[in-house]
């Protein structure tokens, strides 16, 4: 069993504040991230890494992100405890950890079998509770809809139009949009049913979003 040691927290620690001195400034945002412990997303070889401000690869392809790009989309978000989200990308389970420590009310969808099944043993293992499911994230969540947030982790070609319409009026839509080499992250707000406006912020290299809305795939 992992344990979470004095030093595992203080390496935490470290990494918060340099996440503030990058910019981030949601207390909530940087109280998750304190606590959640990264190191038990990683084989106990790569500890060191774990609480660098890096990417990291998980296998099938994938990464778990830099602790910057969580913060960063997390803080977009503008996340209440009561706003019910969407994550589309479960991965390795977390960005799906952090937004918990804000709401319970998460639903988390993966591309990927088994990236799912890894995620799922891990909420297990560690007594989360999202709503985990696999399937093709580009297209939302369809049963569970609308949400107040829906957050995409996976680098997007366009703004998907199912997730747009599967908002709740007053929510918003955080995802990296551009070419499978870099994307610029959007924010899309749902003002009034057929009224959205869009923010652009910085740029950011995100794994391609599969599915029919996103980057041509394998077969699902």
């Amino acid at each position: 069993m992992q344990t979470d040691s004095y030093r595992h927290r203080g390496m935490r620690r470290a990494l918060v504040n340099q996440l503030r001195e990058k910019g981030i400034r949601d207390e909530r945002v940087l109280a998750a991230i304190e606590a959640v412990p990264r190191h038990f997303f990683f084989d106990k070889a790569f500890l060191e890494q774990a609480y660098q401000d890096k990417a990291f690869p998980i296998g099938e392809g994938q990464t778990i992100s830099q602790p910057y790009t969580v913060a960063f989309q997390t803080e977009l978000l503008q996340l209440k405890p009561s706003d019910k989200v969407l994550e589309i990308g479960t991965g390795s389970g977390y960005q799906c950890s952090v937004l918990l420590q804000i709401t319970p009310h998460v639903y988390t969808i993966e591309y990927n079998r088994a990236l799912y099944e890894k995620a799922q043993l891990f909420f297990k293992k560690h007594g989360l509770k999202p709503h985990a499911y696999h399937g093709d994230g580009s297209l939302g969540l369809t049963q569970h809809a609308p949400y107040d947030k829906i957050i995409v982790t996976a680098g997007a070609p366009g703004v998907p139009k199912a997730l747009v319409q599967q908002l709740n009026a007053g929510g918003c839509l955080v995802i990296p949009v551009g070419s499978e080499s870099s994307q610029k992250m959007l924010r899309i707000t749902r003002v009034e049913h057929d009224e959205f406006t869009k923010e652009e912020f910085t740029s950011f290299k995100f794994v391609p979003l599969l599915g029919k809305s996103g980057w041509e795939s394998e077969k699902f």
